[in-house]
């Protein structure tokens, strides 16, 4: 089970990573293009994985801890996981972006 959510996780992470960074890439100007995928790296790997680790460690000994200290894996694993589905059902949902098939289009010389 580690290896197979190993996998799962890492497949993941580069699809998130690598499709946030496509899109920044095709949906920018050229000026200002590196600077959009720096504010996207810092907001994803920086701020976002900052935020995100203090606010699941808050709320993992706040609601997941018994008085002994034991954390309730079962519902950890479970509210997260809902979490994400809730996530990618709102993405679906609300995340329309127009293709431009001439965009990519590569100029041959």
């Amino acid at each position: 089970m580690i290896i197979l959510s190993c996998i799962v996780y890492g497949m993941a992470f580069d699809f998130f990573n690598i499709s946030g960074s496509l899109f920044v890439e095709t949906t920018t100007d050229s000026k200002i293009r590196s600077s959009a995928q720096g504010l996207f790296m810092m907001m994803t790997n920086g701020v976002g994985a900052f935020l995100g680790s203090r606010i699941s460690g808050w709320m993992i000994d706040r609601f997941y801890t018994t008085a002994n200290g034991d954390k309730q894996w079962h519902g950890i694993w479970l509210v997260f996981a809902i979490y994400a589905l809730i996530v990618a059902v709102l993405f679906a949902i609300f995340f329309k972006h127009k293709h431009d098939p001439k965009a990519n289009l590569e100029v041959k010389h």
